[in-house]
């Protein structure tokens, strides 16, 4: 995954993110409200094309403060070949930072790009931040069988 923000204006680009072998280009316009509470918030709109062919309407929303920060974002993949293939997609998190370089919280993620025992699949993260470098583990649906971990790296600029 790809983002780029700059003023208003919010870019990203996805791969084997909707769908194995499936790509999405997106466009949205950032909001920002608050100082000590601040909440952010980016409507888009996506095209998803690969396995998976679709329009998808998203959201990306943030309510941070102090070192305590709560996000949301999720996504209806309206699939155009295949109105019983079409999907709704979230992640979020509660996330703590008790340091400039630590975070740990709780995520959970509901998904249809790979196939699970359960729906709503929750988990818990933590990752290390070093000058413009982020990052993070995830590792949901411990106590099943096959845990899935996720793996972050972003560098921000």
């Amino acid at each position: 995954m790809f983002t780029a923000d700059r003023k208003w204006l919010h870019l990203e680009a996805r791969y084997n993110y909707e769908d194995q072998q499936t790509a999405s280009l997106w466009a949205g316009y950032n909001f920002r409200v608050g100082d000590k509470l601040l909440l952010e918030v980016t409507p888009m709109f996506g095209v998803v094309f690969g396995n998976t062919t679709a329009v998808a309407p998203g959201y990306d929303l943030s309510l941070t403060w102090n070192r305590l920060n709560l996000s949301s974002q999720g996504e209806y993949v309206d699939d155009t070949n295949d109105r019983t293939g079409s999907f709704f997609y979230s992640w979020n998190e509660l996330v703590y930072s008790p340091t400039d370089w630590f975070h740990a919280g709780l995520a959970m993620q509901h998904t249809r790009a790979y196939q699970t025992a359960v729906d709503l699949q929750p988990g818990a993260s933590f990752g290390f931040t070093k000058g413009p470098w982020d990052f993070t583990t995830y590792v949901f649906n411990v106590g099943l069988d096959q845990p899935t971990v996720v793996l972050g790296l972003a560098y921000n600029f």
